[in-house]
């Protein structure tokens, strides 16, 4: 079959694209830099592991990223506790409240966060810790804004209620002897 001609093979518009030429001229051009000529003994298998590796590897950096990702809402959550102030008021709340909420729900659903990076060669245990304190961090910065805003009972004064009533002791003057 000569070169550029159409194949009959039951396709109308499938072209050979084989170079059965004997002209020296496209060998003797060099490779561009980077590229690499793949030798036609190579297995699949090597090509496969090289692709496996190279999808572990990418795994456990995506899995990196979503473990610091707290990190900047961590940033974020603090300076918008900051702006709202230390009074008690509907922004200063609600801020607190979804500074309590994000990282509560975040680590509820840490099993499926790290879902899609879950591989034999990839270990997950450390990006997994991280994103779990730096949950517990966010989770403390909402209760320590809770304590500034005078929200927890962590004096004396709060569980006064609780307190059973004080004994009145009377003063009887003949209950009193004096010596």
């Amino acid at each position: 079959m000569e070169k550029g001609k159409g194949v009959a093979m039951g396709r109308k518009w499938a072209v050979d694209f084989t170079d059965n030429s004997t002209a020296s001229s496209s060998r003797d051009i060099p490779d561009p830099p980077g590229f690499f000529r793949t030798s036609a003994d190579q297995d699949d298998s090597t090509v496969s592991r090289q692709k496996k590796d190279a999808e572990a590897n990418w795994k456990s950096q995506k899995a990196w990223e979503v473990a610091q990702a707290p990190f900047k809402n961590l940033l974020m959550m603090g300076f918008m506790m900051w702006m709202a102030g230390s009074t008690v008021h509907l922004f200063s709340i609600g801020i607190t409240f979804s500074a309590l909420w994000q990282p509560l729900s975040a680590l509820q659903g840490v099993g499926k966060v790290f879902a899609p990076y879950k591989d034999s060669k990839v270990d997950l245990l450390a990006p997994k810790l991280l994103f779990i304190a730096l949950n517990l961090g966010g989770l403390a910065l909402g209760v320590w804004k809770l304590n500034t805003l005078g929200l927890l009972p962590t004096h004396a004064s709060d569980w006064v209620s609780s307190l059973p009533p004080a004994q009145v002791q009377s003063l009887n003057p003949l209950a009193c002897t004096m010596s």
